[in-house]
């Protein structure tokens, strides 16, 4: 349910009310009894919670080592066999 915000075009007492969104508005100020208009809010932010979407659902992990071709006979001295492992 979201909360509205209200301004007595009476005594301009500002006040907020928390109520259903098929609710009618108010038409008594708390105050003096005026008559209340609903302001216009600007509405909540989007509040992300936890640990992260982009984090969990999004972001692409480090891709797997590449391992030394089976066909290379210096693998273990071969530079760049060497370098594909770190």
């Amino acid at each position: 349910m979201p909360t509205y915000e209200y301004e007595c075009t009476g005594c301009g007492h500002k006040f907020e009310l928390f109520q259903s969104m098929t609710a009618d508005a108010v038409e008594k100020c708390p105050k003096c009894s005026g008559k209340p208009k609903r302001l216009i809010g600007a509405g909540a932010g989007i509040i992300f919670k936890g640990s992260g979407f982009y984090a969990t659902d999004y972001r692409k992990g480090s891709p797997p080592p590449k391992e030394a071709p089976a066909s290379c006979p210096a693998a273990k001295s071969c530079k760049e066999c060497k370098a594909n492992k770190e």
